[in-house]
This record gives structure tokens, C-alpha cells and sequence, in this order.
């Protein structure tokens, strides 16, 4: 066993290292006017909820004004909020009640594109000498075509004709989501005093939507097409000013303000994260990356697969990103998101058997390691993938053209296409938050604007927080105790066992305490070995199982139930172990 000195990190800790991070999916937390939708007001109602659960930090996906053609990351202003959402005045009130409960909240900043419908780019098409033109990206034609075989994100070219101005205009995303060329001074500019107008209103900080595709090179070259015809190996990730960017709106928007910045950075490996997250400060906080989320992929499909990952894999790509960060940048640590299927649908085991035990050994095995938790809201319930019984009932602009790229790109009938989509589509998390047993899970009095999914009888937060072995209280747990251990936040982090295709373990040390966790993510037992100072000096600190552990092999090796979660102490005197598990509502119950 290792020991390792305290690290510098923990001489000058940041807010941020120690918090845990609650999406909110606006639309589906809680409607409050009974028209289906979710808002703010709803948000306000349930407050409380979040302050007793334990979490830190409120992010809230977009809320701005937009055509909503994807959900909000089309935004057509700033600086107001979707009627749908509420008014101003709402938010002012929500921002004030969540700082008083000692809540904060993170904004979702959407600034490589804007909305169609933004004045921005209603002006920048009316004219090539309209001085707004150059706020996006422009590029003539080429033989009568596209400028180059780009793809975007959701599928065909990314590239569209305007007619006005006779120029094709880039969108990495939909069409009505134009690029904005941030190598116009002005457009930074302009980018800038929006985000002080919202800092100074007293947000947090902001989740960057997709930052690292904001600087893009002076061409865009073809690329190998895919299935569709269109390239997506040439998206245009970390640009060669991408860097410059960043640090100058840490000096021209974020200075002077406590804030946590969090950066989307898809296609971004691990020495590019080492810059974008430098410890420093000088760029971003933390970033998101999704090694983790897009394994299983393949070729012909994407992401559009059925494929569960082998377990090593997952764990050669935990394990490269916390040993490969670890003195250099901050982690982000999640599961899913507004983007992925439901957590316990795509790693554990959602049937009502293991539904439970599966969402608990998943969150231990997340918010157990080193970095920033991040929990989508409903995940502390153990929510799950819905049944989609066709394509009719999906509502995401991605998956709608997934099912046209499977069926006719791919060739898929229509059976396998739409399993595909059960298993990966966004939708998944976007159904209604289910809060009881009542009328529609308790999200609207109406009729919701998504369905809720059908188990919300016995999967809500009332029943949850009635039983103490609930998932919802597991999770309340690993907040509690990540909030009251230095271990836990900067311990360093070792994988054991790495080829392993049945369980995750590994160790976290600090100084000469450790802490190892094992997590069998399978639906039958196995058995993990323990390292000698865990055998002599372990004191059992949790585990998921309402009984407890069932003990140690005789041969020094642990023994873990179909998706059993067990943590053992190393070093901590009793006095330390009680302590921690008072903050922590005594785990160990």
C-alpha cells in the first residue's frame, strides 16, 4: 500500500472540490402551473428538497428565451427567460431562496451557437455588409456545393444555404443552431458582458455547453464520410485559439467573481484536459469528458447500440483519467446527464429485482473516487430508461434522426432501431421527475408535456424518503460523508484488480489512511481480493446492503452479492471513523 503526503490541492482548496453538483432538467423537475411543463416556480418548490438531500451546487439546463428546437440550447436571448420557464422575477426569486438555504446555483452557458431566431444572426442574414455578419461563420460554395463534407452532430451536412446572403453558414448542431465565429473580436465581446450581466446578478458559475468546439481553424476539410454521406471525424475540437479563448474570458468575464466553471469538451483526451482544467485556474475548473459514455459505440451506428461495455473497459477509462489528472486538473465524476440514458439502465440493472441494490453500488462507486460529483436529478431515486413502445413517443430532435439514419442509412428495421433507441436515447432522462405516487408522479396536476415513466408507483422521492434503505438515502449518505472527508476529496486514487470483468475496485489513500472500495457490478456473486493492510487493520465503513457485508473469505478474500458495494477503512482511529459516520447519518446503518 502506498502512502502519499498531503497534496498542495488541499492547502488551498476550492469550494468546488468538496461540493456535489445537482442537474436540473427544468422542463421535467416540477411543473407549478399545472400546464405540463416544468418551472421555475416549481424549482422554488422543491428547494427544500435539495437542501435536505445534501447537495451544493444547482445546475440548471437552459432557461433562456429560445424556439426550443433543441430543447433550450437553441437561444434566441440571453439575458430572458422562456415564458414557459417564468419571468425574470421568478429566477431573481429562485436565486435568492437557493442562496439562502446555502444553495448555489450554475447557469448552462451556450455560447458556440445561438438560436436562428437570436438577433444576431437575423441581422448577420440579411446582408453581407450588415455589420453582425461576421458574428458567424460564412463560406461560398464550391462547385455548386457545400464547402466541405462536415456532418453535424445531428445528422446531414453542417453546413446550410441562405439564400439572402448567397453564402452556405455553419451549424455544427441543427440548422437553426448557427456557429458563432469566435474569432470576431466582437462576438467575444459581446459574449463577455452577457456573462458578467449574469454574474453580477449573483450566478455561481456556468456549465459551458460544448466550449472546446468554440475556435475552429481557417478551413474546414473533408473528412471520411460516414453512413449518411457526411463526415464527423473533422468536428472541429479544441481550435487553435481555443485555449486564448478561454483564458481571456477568465480574465475579461470571470475575474472577481467565486465562480465554478465547468467545461462540455467532447473529443478532448486527457493532456488537452490537463490545459483546459490546469489546477491553476487559468482556464476552467473542471471539464466533462465522455471516454466513459461512448463505449460501446461502433463505426456504422454511433452510439446507436444495444452494446453494454465489458466492465474492463470501463475501468481502463476510470482508471486513465483519475491516475492521468491526478496533481495536474480537477475531475468531473457522473453517470449521465440531460444527454444519456438513465445510469442504473445503462450500468446497473433496472429490473425490479436489482433496480435498487444496482443504483446504490453505482453511486458509491462514483462518488467514492476523486473529483466533483455530478447527480442527475431523479439518479438519487433510481430512475430508469421508459418503455418506449414507438417512435411517436420520443421528442428528442437527435433520436428522431437517429431513427431515419438507422432505418435508412444502416439499414436497421424498424424492431432494431427502436432498441437502440430505448437503450440510448436522451429522452430517457427527460421524463418527469417522479416525486409520489399521485397524479402524474406528482410533477403537474395537468397532463405532462412527456410522459412519466409507468413504475413511478413504487419508484418516487415520498416512498423513498419514508424507508431508510432506500436508494434516495444512500445517497444522502455518500453526500454526508464525501462532505465530511479530506480523504475522499484529495485522497489519491489506485485501481486493483483492473482486468476484472466482474467487479471495481479500488483504493483511495491520504497520508497513511485508506479507504478501499469494491463494487460487484454483476447479478451474481464474486469475490475481490484484499490487500494485506485491509485484511490486519479494515474497519467496514458501509455498504449497500441493508444486513451488511457477509465478511471475509478465509482466504483473505472479500465476498460481494450481485451488485454489493462494500467500503473498508484502513488507519482511521475510532475516534475519525465515528466522526465521519455522524456527519454522515452513521452509514454504516
Amino acid at each position: 500500500m502506498t502512502v502519499d503526503t498531503v497534496p498542495q490541492s488541499l492547502t488551498t482548496e476550492r469550494w468546488w472540490q468538496r461540493a456535489v453538483v445537482y442537474q436540473i432538467w427544468p422542463r421535467s423537475f416540477q411543473d407549478s402551473d399545472g400546464d405540463g411543463v416544468g418551472d421555475l416556480r416549481g424549482i422554488i418548490r422543491r428547494l427544500p428538497y435539495l437542501a435536505w438531500l445534501g447537495v451544493d451546487v444547482l445546475w440548471l439546463s437552459p432557461i433562456y428565451r429560445s424556439p426550443m428546437v433543441d430543447m433550450g440550447y437553441d437561444i434566441s436571448d440571453y439575458q430572458g427567460i422562456a415564458p414557459e420557464f417564468g419571468t425574470m422575477a421568478d429566477f431573481d426569486e429562485l436565486l435568492a431562496q437557493a442562496h439562502g438555504l446555502g444553495l448555489r446555483v450554475v447557469m448552462d452557458l451556450v455560447v458556440n451557437h445561438t438560436s436562428s431566431e437570436h438577433p444576431w444572426f437575423v441581422a448577420a442574414r440579411s446582408g453581407r455588409d450588415n455589420p453582425l455578419h461576421d458574428h458567424y461563420i460564412w463560406r461560398a460554395a464550391v462547385d455548386g456545393h457545400e464547402p466541405s463534407n462536415l456532418g453535424s452532430c445531428f445528422g446531414g451536412s453542417a453546413w446550410e444555404w441562405d439564400e439572402t446572403c448567397q453564402q452556405y453558414y455553419l451549424h455544427l448542431f441543427a440548422k437553426e443552431q448557427p456557429d458563432l465565429n469566435w474569432d470576431n473580436p466582437a462576438v467575444r465581446d459581446d459574449v463577455y458582458a452577457m456573462m458578467r450581466w449574469w454574474l453580477d446578478k449573483g450566478v455561481d458559475g456556468f456549465r459551458m455547453d460544448v466550449i472546446s468546439l468554440i475556435s475552429k481553424g481557417p478551413t474546414f476539410e473533408d473528412g471520411t464520410p460516414g453512413p449518411s454521406g457526411y463526415a464527423m471525424d473533422t468536428i472541429p475540437s479544441s481550435g487553435p485559439h481555443e485555449h486564448e479563448y478561454l483564458r481571456e474570458m477568465r480574465t475579461r468575464a470571470l475575474a472577481g467573481h467565486d465562480t465554478m466553471c465547468v467545461g462540455e469538451c467532447p473529443g478532448v483526451g486527457m493532456e488537452e484536459a490537463c490545459r483546459y482544467a490546469n489546477l491553476d485556474g487559468s482556464e476552467l475548473d473542471m471539464i466533462f469528458q465522455f471516454e466513459h459514455t461512448s463505449l460501446g459505440d461502433d463505426a456504422t451506428h454511433g452510439k446507436w447500440t444495444c452494446a453494454r461495455p465489458r466492465l474492463s473497459e470501463l475501468k481502463q477509462t476510470v482508471r486513465r483519467w483519475q491516475e492521468g489528472l491526478e496533481g495536474r486538473a480537477w475531475n468531473s465524476l457522473f453517470w449521465g446527464n440531460h444527454d444519456q440514458p438513465r445510469a442504473v439502465s445503462r450500468w446497473g440493472f433496472d429490473s425490479d429485482e436489482w433496480r435498487e441494490t444496482s443504483a446504490k453500488m453505482l453511486a458509491c462507486c462514483l462518488m467514492l473516487m476523486k473529483g466533483t460529483p455530478y447527480i442527475f436529478q431523479g439518479d438519487e431515486l433510481g430512475m430508469c430508461n421508459y418503455p418506449f413502445a414507438c417512435i411517436d413517443d420520443f421528442r428528442d430532435l437527435e433520436s428522431k434522426d437517429a431513427w431515419r439514419m438507422l432505418r435508412e442509412d444502416c439499414g436497421e428495421g424498424d424492431e432494431e432501431a427502436l432498441a437502440a433507441l430505448r437503450a440510448r436515447s436522451r429522452d430517457n432522462a427527460r421524463t418527469p421527475m417522479q416525486w409520489d405516487a399521485g397524479h402524474e408522479a406528482g410533477f403537474t396536476c395537468g397532463t405532462p408535456w412527456m410522459p412519466v415513466n409507468p413504475n413511478y408507483p413504487s419508484v418516487n422521492m415520498e416512498e423513498e424518503r419514508g424507508r431508510t434503505d432506500s436508494v434516495l438515502a444512500f445517497y444522502r449518505m455518500l453526500i454526508a460523508l464525501r462532505h465530511a472527508s479530506d480523504l475522499i476529496v484529495h485522497g489519491t486514487f489506485r485501481m486493483l484488480d483492473p482486468t476484472n470483468e466482474e467487479s471495481l475496485t479500488y483504493e483511495r489513500v491520504l497520508d497513511k489512511q485508506g479507504l478501499l472500495v469494491a463494487c460487484n457490478f454483476c447479478a451474481h456473486g464474486t469475490t475481490v481480493g484484499l490487500p494485506v493492510a485491509y485484511r490486519d487493520d479494515g474497519a467496514l465503513l458501509l455498504s449497500n446492503y441493508p444486513d451488511g457485508p457477509t465478511g471475509k473469505c478465509a482466504d483473505g478474500r472479500l465476498a460481494l452479492r450481485p451488485y454489493e458495494s462494500i467500503v473498508i477503512a484502513h488507519a482511521m482511529t475510532y475516534g475519525e471513523l465515528e466522526a465521519v459516520c455522524t456527519a454522515a447519518g452513521d452509514p454504516k446503518g
